[in-house]
């Protein structure tokens, strides 16, 4: 049996109220569920959240990931940052999923085999942005085949009421299908990233969607 590894993203000091660590928004409540259960739960704090490093986060991920069989663990991250939310002075909320997405792209699949078995993108974005201090985790580009090897599997769950996206959510939705070879579902409502101060605290379409792959993985 794998491990279940959650990616935060990045509490920017923007005065919003959309700090980022281990113990907020959904990922406590959803790694004590499955804990419950007798999984084993990764929710790692990763180094300096208000000011992280390309070359920290992504290995700090990799260490999270010993000793487990690869092909076990579900990887979640957070949502992919894209104009929509640079616009609204948020491109670093999502940095769980380009934390993600930047240790597959490094995972060395020819000495290793896989990182993960399914990856979880959760609200993921597309789009280019200018992120500024976070450029390091944007460049270079990313190299989608060597991604797509680094896991067997790709989920992504998007609510399409998220007032950042907008009627761009679907947009985002394809691209990421596209370029990632995976599965998408589409909610009416959910708000996976939230545009006001505040945490989400549980998140129930991301709990159900981890559920249904963890039995194939196992």
């Amino acid at each position: 049996m794998g491990k279940i590894m959650f990616a935060h993203g990045y509490g920017r000091e923007c005065g919003c109220g959309y700090g980022m660590s281990a113990g907020e928004h959904w990922y406590s409540s959803a790694g004590e569920e499955f804990a419950a259960e007798g999984r084993e739960v990764r929710i790692p704090n990763f180094p300096e959240p208000f000011a992280p490093e390309a070359g920290v986060w992504p290995r700090a991920l990799e260490a999270e990931a010993r000793g487990a069989p690869a092909a076990g663990n579900v990887l979640v991250g957070h949502g992919l940052a894209d104009q929509g939310l640079a616009d609204h002075g948020l491109a670093g909320r999502g940095l769980g999923g380009v934390n993600a997405l930047r240790r597959l792209r490094e995972h060395d699949t020819g000495a290793e085999g896989a990182f993960a078995g399914v990856v979880v993108l959760v609200a993921p974005m597309s789009g280019e942005a200018d992120h500024g201090a976070l450029a390091p985790f944007f460049t270079p580009e990313f190299d989608w085949r060597r991604v797509r090897g680094a896991a067997r599997g790709f989920r992504v769950p998007r609510a399409a009421d998220g007032p950042v996206a907008g009627e761009a959510a679907g947009v985002h939705v394809v691209r990421r299908v596209r370029e990632l070879g995976s599965e998408a579902r589409v909610t009416a409502s959910g708000e996976h990233v939230p545009s006001s101060g505040g945490s989400r605290l549980v998140l129930p379409d991301a709990v159900r969607l981890i559920r249904g792959v963890l039995e194939p993985v196992s």
